[in-house]
């Protein structure tokens, strides 16, 4: 299904070539028909990361028609590349050759981050000169020096690689060894870089007479895995030869390299990484990184080459030649902020466990667990087996889901919502931007230890993290941010002097509820505790956006909170609530997390996470939350350290700085944008909850 669907998805695209070709031809009749660049193969002319580099998407160009580009563009040296130099030959027109860059993506198949486009030949054709080659020879200035350097420290900080989804070689290694790296056959960089079949013998021969005391570690190429590829290395001769250990693992190379005496290589990228790593490698083709004086080289270098120092290569290679594009937005965006977005994947992606099993989760949330937990593989469960409890499998349960059974167990992953969750509400199946993801306990359980909690006691922030804290709380408030981003309606305070105190409802079956608010159960309760202590005071309710939306039932007698308070209003926008009430009660609800951040006094009778910090009044204490915390220390740990976000389009990890960016882009046209099937799930979702009242007739 997954291959007929691939196979679909391709015809498609071709089909949308053709007709975007005579859409062209029909549109430009009798007119100059000169377009600057025609690509010479449907999928560059579909080439989306092309597309934001160009600025434009290129047509596909088929001689049958009578077009004359000024440009053809092709890719690599491969039959598109071979013919849009042929044709610009022909026709005394110029060419542009396209491949991968040096930071691709995160996994093989993910689009592209960097693609380097070529007007002379292509990088990894040592037979001709390119343009990285006129790059590398170019001489820099101090600041072009400097910018090199911190990108190799940056590169070797967070162990990038031209491809960065797998996870580091988990084995042992040697105090001692060198790395001796494949390619797989027809690698176009192998014989475009004047070697062969017989390099690789060579190459294996050299390392194992040159280091006659150390291990051989031949580390197979990925695509052997991940594709039908084949290895240059026989597995018979490596598994018969001395000394000689084959990683076979799918495994990112930058411990290998790291921890390497030295590398050898054919043509590989892996050679140009370990020069950054400051290792000596050894090649025994002509990559583009060699013949420079920074490698000892098998072949001679063409005499165009010449010395460069490292700097040069780097700054050459990685920030002069490709050209890179956000993910996030498609903006053309210069290396730092690739790395920036490779790092954070990377990050989130290894921070998991290796493989997890997830217990009782819905159709609909099992995409979204997929996502936030790449890097990882899941194994989906619709209930717990004996196995399960006395397993060491790590397991990943929702909210408070089977807490009893699992209270005492290690390997328990509990997952919730985020504190910045999304345009739309929870029960109305709307998917969330931010999930958080704790191995201790969970938020809302005051009755033990959180991951957040114990984040909080033991933080110390610096200055720079403190700032970013502030920045983000400025953002949130600018742009008006809550959990939902549900509330719209007005509201004008009454005209009186006496205190305006907001009570919050909650949904009385929240787990919140249960495992943060030890006394007070319902609504009505609070309303009555906050009635008996504040006699003076205008107590303003407001239900929960789920009840409000009939998506959860009310409360018990919650239909006579009207009784215990002067105003029961709707949905009302919670920035014009809190510019105007003096005080918010509430046990746990997040809604006073929200009046912190804007200034409000917060009474909690429960522990919400954010209670028991110095920065409300509580009438419960927790004593397991020993020190004072600022506004923004809870803000850093609260929203950046302790939630991942994903991007509410693509399978990416973002920061929550762009979370908040994408919710307000989502807050302004959430409206204007819903779905027939989100219309369709609320009203499932209501007679749903109308089938659940148990005193229905």
């Amino acid at each position: 299904m997954a291959s007929f669907w691939r196979y679909g998805v391709a015809f498609t695209r071709k089909i949308s070539q053709w007709a975007r070709l005579l859409v062209y031809l029909l549109v430009t009749f009798g007119k100059d028909r000169k377009k600057n660049i025609w690509a010479t193969s449907m999928d560059i002319a579909d080439n989306r990361v092309l597309a934001q580099i160009l600025g434009f998407q290129p047509y596909f160009f088929n001689e049958a028609f009578p077009i004359h580009p000024e440009t053809y563009i092709g890719w690599g040296r491969k039959k598109s590349g071979q013919k849009a130099v042929k044709l610009a030959k022909r026709h005394n027109k110029d060419f542009i050759l396209v491949e991968d860059g040096f930071l691709r993506s995160i996994e093989r198949n993910d689009p592209e981050i960097s693609l380097v486009l070529d007007h002379s030949s292509i990088y990894y054709d040592a037979t001709t000169p390119s343009d990285l080659e006129k790059h590398i020879k170019e001489s820099l200035s101090e600041h072009q020096n400097n910018r090199a350097r911190k990108l190799i420290s940056s590169y070797k900080e967070n162990k990038l690689s031209k491809i960065n989804g797998a996870r580091e070689y988990a084995g042992p290694l040697e105090k001692n060894y060198v790395l001796v790296i494949d390619q797989v056959r027809g690698d176009l960089s192998v014989t475009c870089g004047l070697a062969t079949q017989q390099s690789f013998e060579v190459m294996l021969k050299a390392a194992l007479s040159e280091n006659t005391n150390k291990e051989i570690i031949v580390k197979l190429h990925p695509d052997v895995f991940t594709r039908a590829a084949a290895s240059h290395f026989s597995p018979n001769t490596l598994d018969k030869t001395d000394r000689v250990r084959v990683i076979t693992d799918n495994c990112h190379p930058t411990r290998l390299i790291e921890n390497a005496d030295a590398i050898y290589v054919v043509t590989s990228l892996v050679g140009f990484e370990a020069l950054i790593w400051g290792k000596p490698v050894r090649t025994f083709g002509m990559p583009f990184y060699a013949g420079w004086g920074l490698t000892v080289d098998e072949l001679p270098a063409p005499e165009r080459r010449g010395n460069a120092t490292l700097e040069q290569l780097v700054y050459a290679a990685l920030i002069a030649y490709p050209n890179y594009v956000n993910p996030v937005n498609g903006a053309p965006c210069e290396v730092e902020q690739a790395i920036e977005h490779i790092a954070l994947q990377r990050k989130k992606r290894t921070e998991l466990p290796i493989s997890v099993k997830a217990i009782g989760f819905s159709r609909w949330k099992k995409p979204i667990i997929a996502k936030f937990f790449q890097g990882s593989t899941v194994f989906f469960s619709k209930k717990i087996i004996d196995d399960d409890i006395n397993s060491n499998q790590m397991l990943v349960l929702w909210g408070a889901k089977h807490i009893t059974e699992f209270r005492e167990r290690q390997n328990v992953l509990r997952v919730e919502d985020g504190f910045l969750r999304s345009s739309g509400l929870g029960a109305d199946l709307v998917h969330p931007l931010s999930l958080v993801i704790d191995e201790i306990g969970i938020y809302f359980d005051a009755s033990r230890p959180s991951g957040l909690e114990n984040y909080l006691n033991r933080q110390k922030l610096s200055d720079e993290q403190l700032a970013r804290a502030q920045r983000l709380h400025s953002k949130i408030v600018n742009h008006k941010l809550s959990k939902y981003n549900v509330g719209k309606e007005q509201w004008s305070p009454p005209a009186t002097t006496r205190p305006l105190v907001l009570v919050v409802g909650q949904v009385e079956s929240d787990a919140s509820i249960e495992f943060g608010s030890p006394e007070i159960k319902t609504n009505i309760e609070l309303l009555k505790q906050v009635k008996q202590s504040r006699p003076s005071a205008y107590l303003i309710y407001k239900p929960h956006p789920d009840i409000l939306a009939k998506l959860r039932q009310p409360g018990n007698l919650e239909h006579k909170a009207n009784i215990y308070c002067d105003e029961v209003i709707g949905n009302v926008d919670i920035d014009i609530l809190f510019s105007q009430v003096d005080e918010l009660h509430t046990m746990t609800s997040l809604m006073g997390f929200e009046a912190l951040l804007r200034g409000v006094a917060v009474v909690c009778h429960g522990i919400p996470f954010y209670a028991g910090w110095g920065l409300t009044t509580d009438k419960i204490a927790c004593e397991r939350r020993q020190k004072d915390l600022s506004l923004n220390e809870l803000i850093y740990g609260t929203m950046i350290a302790y939630p991942r976000y994903m991007d509410y389009k693509k399978p990416i990890f973002i920061e929550p700085e762009i979370a908040v960016e994408q919710l307000a882009e989502l807050a302004q046209t959430g409206i204007k944008t819903r779905t027939w099937w989100r219309k369709l799930v609320h009203i499932f979702a209501i007679i749903w909850a109308w089938l659940r009242k148990e005193d229905r007739p």
